[in-house]
């Protein structure tokens, strides 16, 4: 018993003193590997070569790697070589399940990764799945800061995305350098998890908006009502929310159906709000039902169609 205690008090000591042992910042030229680099991380990873940091990165598809390297970063073979001599790895993967396989999985980059390494996982990940990767992390000596992105490619590529990032204050205090260089808006919403939740509950609130405000043109169209004049007076009412000042017009009336961000990352996010209020114990039956509208949109239209192409599966529900 008195060793189980010696052998405990010793851990408590070495996280004591991992989480009271002063962190440097990171700035430029600071190395930071890149994992994901599709319609947001490569316009990402360009803003932070023009800040100045050295990229590392990784993605499966040969022209990604080629495009980085034609912008002056190192592409690498693998999620592993991207990690191997980084100050810190950056995921923007498609979901979770991938995130963790990457970090801790079979070859993941952990195993590379130095104590006091940081992961900045700025994909959509569930909340309670980047509790526990963290927790696993920690066990290693490697801090975790979950920071996804809200604003589109257009606002990835001008480098104005508004980011939610979650964690330790000091370690996200620690990466704030490199996600000033790919955002102008950074939230701190808390604990490590929280700017995932904060993610799903956005893209919840903007999916619930998406539905009413189509619907709303549907309706008044069956009516009578010219849908441009619809959206006119929505944006000067109470009704205007961001479907109708920068899609409706945009992507949606004119059918163009192209504002570059997947009909099925809408219906995972939203999913992953409905997960957390079960986990939660709580009973909303709007998100329940707002899922299952985007989730069926998904199942008529495909994962890779436009979100604004909800329309489409409303007009003809």
């Amino acid at each position: 018993m008195e060793s189980l205690l010696t052998d405990c008090l010793i851990i408590l000591q070495a996280t004591r003193n991992m989480s009271e042992k002063p962190m440097s910042i990171l700035k430029a030229p600071a190395v930071i590997g890149f994992v994901g680099l599709g319609r947001m991380g490569l316009p990402m990873v360009r803003n932070l070569l023009n800040s100045g940091f050295t990229v590392r990165g990784f993605d499966q598809s040969e022209i990604a790697r080629a495009e980085i390297a034609a912008a002056g970063a190192v592409a690498c073979n693998s999620a592993v070589e991207v990690a191997t001599g980084a100050d810190a790895v950056i995921t923007m993967l498609p979901n979770g399940v991938i995130v963790r396989e990457v970090v801790i999985g079979r070859d993941g980059i952990s195993s590379v990764l130095p104590p006091e390494a940081i992961v900045i996982d700025m994909s959509s990940s569930a909340p309670t799945d980047t509790t526990h990767l963290s927790e696993q992390l920690a066990a290693r000596g490697i801090r975790l800061v979950d920071a996804p992105v809200s604003g589109g490619r257009t606002r990835a590529v001008d480098g104005t995305l508004t980011i939610m990032a979650g964690g330790e204050p000091a370690v996200v205090s620690t990466v704030l350098p490199v996600l000033e260089a790919m955002s102008t808006t950074i939230f701190r919403t808390g604990k490590i998890g929280s700017g995932h939740a904060m993610k799903a509950i956005n893209n919840y609130v903007s999916g619930a908006g998406m539905v009413a405000a189509m619907e709303g043109v549907i309706l008044g169209e069956a009516f009578g009502l010219d849908p441009e004049v619809i959206v006119d007076v929505l944006n000067v009412s109470t009704g205007r929310n961001n479907t109708t000042e920068v899609k409706m017009k945009q992507f949606v009336l004119n059918r163009d159906f192209g504002s570059g961000f997947a009909l099925g990352l809408m219906a995972k996010d939203i999913g992953i709000a409905r997960q957390l209020a079960q986990a939660l114990n709580l009973p909303m039956g709007s998100l329940a039902e707002t899922s299952a509208r985007w989730e069926a949109a998904q199942e008529k239209l495909g994962s890779d169609a436009d979100h604004t192409e909800m329309y489409r599966f409303l007009s003809e529900s």
